[in-house]
């Protein structure tokens, strides 16, 4: 294997955790924007708020189900980032404590049991 193919496992298996995950729930997040963007009346009872059901149910009947998915790919590229850098800083910080000695499963290391 290539010496660089370590290197980017982690951010790579960070990045595509991140980017399946905005994937899979990005609908949800359209929907739950849809709820919060509702305007709220000065007065009870004159402006019924729709719940998660009924702006899913608007959604898909306006924008159908790609409707879901719209402005998508910003997020997707943001979470594949966030997530590479992520997974990648975690690992740093591990590596780092074991080679301290501050973590019990340290090759050679100074810590102690």
């Amino acid at each position: 294997a290539a010496p660089w193919s370590k290197t980017l496992a982690i951010p790579m298996a960070g990045g595509c955790s991140g980017a399946t995950a905005w994937a899979l729930t990005f609908p949800m997040d359209c929907v739950r924007a849809g709820v919060q963007g509702q305007p709220i009346s000065a007065s009870p009872g004159i402006l019924k708020k729709q719940g998660a059901l009924e702006t899913l149910k608007h959604l898909l009947r306006s924008k159908g189900l790609m409707g879901l998915y719209a402005g998508v790919s910003p997020s997707i590229a943001r979470a594949f980032l966030v997530s590479g850098s992520r997974f990648s800083a975690y690992e740093g910080a591990l590596w780092l404590c074991r080679w301290s000695g501050l973590t019990s499963s340290s090759k050679g290391g100074r810590y102690e049991e």
